[in-house]
């Protein structure tokens, strides 16, 4: 499957399917809920909350692929992130684009 972030993909012909989109609500445990709250106080990267995103952005990728492969989609172009907090060390990631489908491959 080929994500794209712009409308078109050089030297195709694009038939499009329709908007897909995928997303995921995370968030971290206790634990590193605490041990990152004492980053605050001493600055630094949090760690566990980037891996935290980079799984979620994983998840919400795969559900939306999932979405364009059902509808035979060759590609999704397009391709845009959103995320929000929802609650204290939890966020949503939600990624969605427009699945394609190559005319004359």
């Amino acid at each position: 499957m080929i994500l794209v972030n712009t409308d078109y993909i050089s030297g195709k012909e694009l038939e499009m399917l329709g908007l897909v989109r995928g997303s995921t609500i995370q968030t971290k445990n206790v634990g590193h809920d605490i041990t990152q709250s004492f980053k605050t106080l001493v600055g630094g990267e949090l760690k566990a909350y980037n891996e935290m995103m980079d799984s979620a952005r994983a998840l919400a990728n795969k559900r939306m692929i999932q979405q364009a492969e059902a509808l035979g989609a060759d590609a999704v172009v397009n391709v845009r992130y959103a995320t929000s907090a929802i609650m204290a060390g939890a966020a949503e990631v939600m990624a969605y684009g427009t699945a394609v489908k190559f005319v004359n491959n």
